[in-house]
């Protein structure tokens, strides 16, 4: 991780505004609404899943016990 900051350096305010402004130019002001919206239900259905996948276990257990 030490190489990492070493590499990139400290990330500061002035370098988000700049990472900004570049995802503002690459994909437009019509555009970022549409992706965050898909990436918000992305991240909905992998919570999702993750719970679904932790009731079976929770149900294994109880019949071996």
């Amino acid at each position: 991780m030490a190489s990492l900051m070493i590499f990139l350096g400290e990330f500061g305010p002035m370098q988000m505004v700049l990472v900004l402004a570049v995802v503002l130019l690459l994909f437009g002001g019509k555009k970022i609404p549409e992706l965050m919206k898909g990436l918000g239900s992305g991240v909905r259905e992998f919570k999702n899943a993750a719970k679904e996948d932790e009731k079976p276990a929770d149900k294994k257990d109880e019949i071996k016990e």
